[in-house]
């Protein structure tokens, strides 16, 4: 049976230091617009986590498997209210979006189906609309005056630098999938090295063993078993 979960505020989070991972307990995260994190999951273990949303903001969260055996492992997504919103098995990665209600999202990696295999997982959070961009714009008007008389307006300038800081949020979010793939690519080689190596051995020490068993046969063959009377 699973161990109770318990729901860790975050606040007491924070004045605790950084961010941890508490099996088999909940954590929760800093309030950040993009983060990533790698984890590793004991076999027969669960482990939960929570964000806290306002409304009407995009929650998307991708993950992948980069190593363990069967790269696969049980996602799931819930509600505020206490609803599945996604529900996966065995699977090695996957992307999901959601357009948030207030309240705190709680997310699960299960990996209770393996009884031997940890699992080793990357994912990343990106936290769209969640307000704090238009307060930001609002602070910079009261301190911009006379905006009228400039040849680029106010509201070219932010748009300006909103383009900006989107190109370079997808430009790190690539280099971050990249860099996971490059992981979880780098583990199945390695993984697929020392199993050819094991089965080269066996192979080896099987041919040695037959060919000893067939030298001694064919000397066999010629060994005059006829015995000398005197």
């Amino acid at each position: 049976m699973d161990e109770p979960r318990v729901w860790i505020p975050l606040s007491l989070l924070l004045a605790a230091g950084p961010l941890v991972l508490l099996p088999p307990a909940a954590s929760g995260f800093s309030p950040s617009l993009d983060s990533d994190f790698t984890i590793t999951l004991p076999a027969g273990r669960k482990e939960c986590f929570y964000q806290p949303m306002p409304l009407k903001a995009t929650l998307e969260i991708e993950y992948q498997v980069l190593d363990g055996a069967g790269l696969d492992i049980d996602f799931h997504l819930i509600s505020p209210e206490g609803k599945t919103i996604v529900f996966e098995q065995r699977k090695s990665d996957g992307v999901h979006s959601v357009e948030t209600e207030a309240g705190d999202y709680m997310f699960c990696f299960d990996n209770t189906f393996s009884t031997i295999s940890e699992k080793v997982i990357f994912f990343e959070m990106i936290l769209d609309n969640m307000g704090e961009q238009e307060q930001d714009q609002e602070d910079w008007k009261k301190y911009v005056m006379g905006t009228d008389t400039l040849d680029m307006k106010l509201e070219d300038i932010l748009e300006s630098i909103n383009s900006i800081k989107s190109r370079l949020s997808k430009s790190g979010h690539i280099q971050t999938m990249l860099r996971a793939f490059e992981a979880r690519d780098r583990n199945i080689q390695e993984s697929n090295f020392d199993r050819v190596n094991f089965w080269s051995m066996v192979n080896l020490g099987v041919m040695v063993v037959v060919s000893a068993i067939q030298v001694y046969m064919l000397k066999s063959l010629f060994e005059d078993k006829r015995k000398n009377r005197t």
